[in-house]
C-alpha cells in the first residue's frame, strides 16, 4: 500500500490499512519513545496510545509536510500525555538539563505545551531544527537534507536552541510556566 492509500484507508476506519500503518511506522514510534523510557510495559502503552491518537486524529492530517513527521509529533504528544498523567514531567528531553538547581526546578515544572511556547520564541530555522531533532526524532543528516544545509549546520542550530532554551528557563526562575492552564 502506498502512503496515500494507508491514509485514505485509515480515514475510512479500514482495519487492514490501520494494521499496515501500524506495522510500517511502529519502528519509528518505538525509536522515538525509547529516547524517554526503556521500561517495556510503559513503552508499549505509550506506543499504543500514540497510534490511537494517530487513528483518531488522521482526519486532521491535511497532506502538508511529512506524514512520518506528523506521526512522530502525534506520538510525542502521547508520550507527553503519558508522563503528565503519571504526574511525571519530561526531564530527559534532547536538550541538556541545566545544572543550576533553580533551572532544574523550572524544567521539572515544564509541560510539553510550555516547551512549544518556548520553542516558538526561537529563530525560525533554529526552532525547526530543534523540533525535528528533539521532538520528531530526525537525525542531523536528515534535518540538513530536508532544510538544505549540512549536518554540521543542523548541529549548530540545535546547540543554539539548547542555549536559548536554557536562558529562557533561567529567566523563568521562580515563575511557574504552565501557560496552557486556563
Amino acid at each position: 500500500m502506498t502512503e496515500k492509500d494507508l491514509i485514505a484507508g485509515c480515514k475510512s476506519n479500514d482495519r487492514k490499512a490501520q494494521e499496515a500503518l501500524y506495522r510500517r511506522y511502529f519502528p519509528v514510534v518505538k525509536l522515538l519513545c525509547l529516547r524517554y523510557t526503556q521500561e517495556e510495559d510503559r513503552l508499549i502503552s505509550i506506543i499504543n496510545d500514540g497510534f490511537m491518537k494517530v487513528f483518531k486524529g488522521i482526519n486532521k492530517y491535511k497532506s502538508k509536510g511529512s506524514f512520518e513527521g506528523w506521526i512522530r509529533r502525534t506520538a510525542f504528544n502521547a508520550l507527553s500525555d503519558y508522563f503528565r498523567k503519571e504526574n511525571k514531567y519530561l526531564k530527559n528531553t534532547s536538550f541538556e538539563v541545566p545544572e543550576q538547581r533553580q533551572q532544574e526546578e523550572a524544567l521539572a515544572d515544564l509541560f510539553y505545551a510550555d516547551l512549544l511556547v518556548m520553542v516558538d520564541d526561537l529563530p525560525e530555522t533554529t526552532a525547526k531544527v530543534f523540533t525535528k531533532y528533539a521532538i520528531e526524532g530526525y537525525t542531523h543528516k536528515e534535518i540538513g537534507k530536508s532544510l538544505g544545509f549540512s549536518d554540521g549546520t543542523s548541529k549548530w542550530h540545535l546547540f543554539e536552541a539548547r542555549k536559548k532554551l536554557k536562558a529562557q528557563l533561567k529567566n523563568t526562575k521562580g515563575h511557574k510556566l504552565h501557560s496552557h492552564v486556563g
